[in-house]
């Protein structure tokens, strides 16, 4: 029994330990510090009360910042499908607001020299020369994620693409420099030599890009690129003028470049021209022009590059169907054909493989024709030749080349 009590108080000595520690730690706050086990214990004296821990509410981190609204597409100068746009144009995108410094920039097609340019709430594209002549452009527009981009950081939400077509040249002396340019004239267009002194052929100072091919007359000067100038030949020439001498240099151009010769500097004739002073190309068609003298004996003399190369006697008008005086293109040809048409008093005339013509003014042509002699006015109009003569001829009057009857 002794040994069963000793046992007891074994136990419960242990018991009430457990049960005294337990009561110690319920009574010491939950929030007390262990001393020595941080640099942060109070120090003697400090205050024994404990700050609550910060509620959620009290937090000092920034709000985040309200996502700015889209960009607004605005407008696009030249306008949607505009036609006839003006070369020298530029192209302008508006948008809602003030773009970054540093926006995707739209895109055109076909590619155009220049810059794409920030002003406030526009793009603006400065071409570097020009707009592509007779060209349909596109501007697209980039939208989405690498869209245009607002200086708030707003972003275009859709791409948007437009499109107008440019319209050409109208300029006479612009068309006359670039006539002579290529060799069409007979007379050479020069400009400075940008070493103080002296000119040099305007054809090698022409950009090898068409867009930056001035459209507009250059500074420069003409002159004739032969010694001996037919008086009749000079006094077609006027500078900044529309003249048969023109005309006649477009329809040769135009035959050379397998377009319709009718004379008028339209889209295909514009296009090909600046190819060629692109490509600095000079036609090595020689220059030609015929002579026909109403003075009896009548001739008609063929005058190349500064020469007379060939001269006939010929026929012209009588005088109720005299030949028109008069400078004219050649602007029909053919080695045979068959002359028909009415005579002075009604009757009618069909005359099958009259050969080598080349009509210059109406009904009239330089032809071959038999006749007992030459050199006075027999026919109705026409310039007839001897056969042999009238085949020499047609090698030298193509499409274009001036006829002056005086």
């Amino acid at each position: 029994m002794k040994k069963i009590v000793a046992g007891w108080i074994l136990v419960a000595v242990p018991v009430a330990a457990v049960l005294l520690a337990v009561a110690f730690l319920t009574l010491v706050p939950s929030n007390a510090t262990a001393v020595g086990t941080s640099a942060s214990d109070p120090s003697p004296g400090a205050s024994d009360s404990v700050s609550p821990s910060p509620s959620p509410s009290d937090s000092t981190s920034p709000s985040p910042s309200p996502t700015p609204s889209p960009l607004r597409f605005g407008s696009v100068t030249p306008r949607n499908k505009a036609k006839n746009v003006a070369f020298p144009n530029r192209v302008t995108v508006r948008f809602s607001r003030t773009l970054a410094a540093d926006t995707p920039l739209p895109r055109l097609k076909p590619r155009v020299p220049g810059a794409w340019r920030v002003t406030g709430s526009a793009l603006q594209f400065v071409p570097k020369g020009h707009l592509p002549v007779y060209t349909k452009v596109t501007v697209v527009v980039p939208g989405g994620a690498a869209g245009v981009l607002a200086a708030d950081g707003g972003r275009l939400a859709a791409t948007h693409t437009v499109s107008f077509t440019v319209g050409g040249p109208s300029s006479l002396p612009r068309l006359q420099q670039l006539l002579a340019e290529t060799g069409y004239l007979p007379l050479r267009f020069a400009v400075p030599s940008g070493t103080g002194s002296g000119t040099v052929p305007a054809i090698t100072r022409e950009p090898a890009t068409l867009d930056l091919i001035a459209l507009k007359p250059i500074a420069g000067t003409f002159s004739w690129r032969y010694r001996h100038i037919p008086a009749t030949l000079s006094a077609v020439w006027k500078r900044g003028r529309s003249t048969v001498l023109i005309r006649g240099a477009v329809m040769e151009f135009e035959a050379d470049h397998h377009l319709a010769t009718d004379g008028v500097a339209g889209r295909a004739v514009w296009t090909d021209l600046l190819r060629d002073a692109a490509r600095h190309k000079v036609t090595k068609r020689a220059y030609r022009y015929l002579e026909v003298s109403l003075a009896i004996p009548q001739t008609l003399r063929v005058w190349s590059c500064g020469r007379i190369i060939y001269r006939s006697l010929c026929n012209t008008g009588i005088a109720a169907r005299p030949t028109a005086r008069g400078t004219f293109p050649v602007y029909l040809r053919f080695l045979s054909t068959t002359m028909s048409g009415t005579n002075p008093d009604g009757s009618h005339y069909s005359d099958p493989g009259v050969p080598y013509v080349a009509y210059f003014n109406g009904g009239d042509a330089v032809h071959g024709f038999i006749r007992g002699s030459y050199g006075w006015p027999q026919s109705l109009g026409c310039v007839e030749l001897p056969y042999g003569p009238a085949a020499v001829v047609y090698k030298y009057d193509p499409i274009g080349t001036l006829v002056c009857v005086s």
